[in-house]
């Protein structure tokens, strides 16, 4: 009782911190791209995951958590992915209209479930599988307008979905095989992801915008929200890589499109933005898919725990039996 309530405690903080971090961040960022101007997203990410990093180091050095190497090539191949990803997705947005922009990130979902369903064994029931399918349809309906395709586009959200899925996959697999906290991994491989971006972000921003990020003009209110951008962005990172540690891709990923719902939502509230009878039944939709899917969650790790202790205690039962004792050791005999 004592490990599983840590465990659900530690998943209900880890959830809460990334949905609230999240929405704050594309509010300020949305404060920060359309209001000001500032449009480079990709070299933005990689100040994002530099400060990252420079706050992990200091949490390192007042001893908040402990540094534990292990295989470099691992990290190192999982960074430049997770920087690759990202930068994918910028352009992915950039080449097509946003409603098919929307479609690429409602398909990674089932992207995720085929990579794990084929390549790691896992399995998904008829139950988890509508209530995603209910999800998805709900997050079309609200998010999805126009749908423009051009060859192009079409092949960086291709590209986008594989890398993204595989990132986050990796996330969760290699705190696993590794041993490491969520915190460990993001400290290592951060270096690896800025890095990435801070070389591809000129110049894909410059690709997507016709500016230059180092020309713009820097006035003391777009610093003042870079740096909350970059504040938030610390919180956002780490929340990221603990929620896919202590659940899984899928849940992280359905855990974005509840951050889509409440940042529409709010977005009407706070700034205003249009709002109509579709996006309310597609977010109603969606939550009816969220609710679902959190409950069978629920259910099935309740009926895998009960499962788990019941062999438990079979193994006991079988090793303290003397009867079944002497019937091994007479056994050995023959």
């Amino acid at each position: 009782m004592g490990e599983g309530g840590g465990f659900q405690l530690g998943t209900v903080g880890a959830l809460s911190l990334s949905v609230v971090s999240s929405v704050s961040i594309v509010i300020c960022n949305k404060a920060l791209m359309s209001s000001l101007g500032f449009k480079f997203a990709t070299t933005l990410t990689s100040w994002h995951l530099l400060v990252t990093f420079c706050s992990l180091h200091v949490a390192l050095w007042i001893k908040l958590f402990e540094h534990k190497p292990f295989d470099q090539k691992a990290v190192m191949g999982f960074g430049i992915l997770n920087g690759i990803s990202i930068g994918l997705l910028n352009l992915s947005l950039g080449f097509n209209s946003v409603g098919f922009y929307q479609m690429t990130k409602l398909a990674i979902i089932p992207c995720t479930v085929f990579l794990e369903t084929a390549f790691l064994g896992k399995k998904f029931s008829r139950s988890i599988q509508l209530s995603l399918s209910i999800l998805l349809l709900g997050v079309g309906i609200a998010t999805v307008t126009d749908l423009q395709l051009n060859l192009l586009g079409s092949v960086l959200s291709l590209l986008a979905i594989i890398t993204t899925c595989i990132a986050q996959i990796m996330t969760n697999t290699i705190q696993k095989k590794f041993k490491v906290s969520s915190t460990q991994l993001l400290y290592q491989s951060s270096p690896y992801q800025a890095l990435t971006l801070f070389v591809s972000g000129p110049f894909l921003d410059g690709l997507l915008t016709n500016q230059n990020v180092f020309a713009f003009n820097y006035t003391p209110q777009v610093l003042v929200f870079i740096v909350f951008s970059c504040l938030i962005s610390v919180s956002v990172n780490f929340s990221t890589f603990l929620v896919i540690g202590k659940t899984s891709p899928v849940t992280y990923q359905v855990l974005g499109h509840l951050k889509t719902c409440l940042v529409l939502t709010f977005g009407y509230v706070l700034l205003h933005d249009p709002f109509s009878w579709r996006n309310i039944f597609g977010i109603l939709v969606a939550i009816v898919g969220m609710v679902l899917y959190s409950y069978l969650c629920t259910i099935e790790g309740q009926q895998r725990a009960r499962e788990a202790s019941a062999q438990m205690l079979q193994v006991k039962n079988n090793e303290s039996d003397p009867l079944i004792r002497a019937e091994a050791g007479a056994g050995h005999k023959y």
